[in-house]
């Protein structure tokens, strides 16, 4: 299973990041492989609008399964649950604790956006 995690840097000891469409990265992790690498969400960060459209879109394209992030927003949620990527909330902790604690199933997973957009 591949998942990705918005991140504020490009390491596993980086934090998540708590805005998913307004994220400085995404760390996609391989939990059949232990094996991870960075993308940048430059474009997204001053974006005017649409910046968790762009970042679901740019997610799904990398064919995750699952998102860590702390926040997202409503039009970001719609375009993951289109691509079938389930996602899960958790901030404040760093990308490594958030996969370590996926993997024991103590994740929540949101069924609907957990915040307004363009907060």
């Amino acid at each position: 299973m591949k998942m990705a995690i918005s991140a504020q840097g490009t390491e596993l000891d980086s934090m998540i990041d708590p805005r998913f469409g307004r994220a400085k990265y995404f760390i996609l992790f391989d939990l059949e492989t232990n094996t991870h690498k960075s993308v940048e969400n430059i474009q997204n960060l001053n974006a005017t609008q649409g910046a968790g459209i762009q970042s679901a879109s740019l997610i799904a394209k990398e064919e995750v399964e699952a998102v860590i992030t702390g926040h997202c927003g409503p039009k970001a949620f719609v375009v993951l649950n289109k691509a079938k990527i389930k996602v899960f909330i958790k901030d404040g902790i760093t990308v490594k604790e958030a996969i370590s604690l996926f993997k024991k199933n103590k994740i929540v997973e949101i069924k609907e956006a957990n915040v307004e957009g363009h907060w």
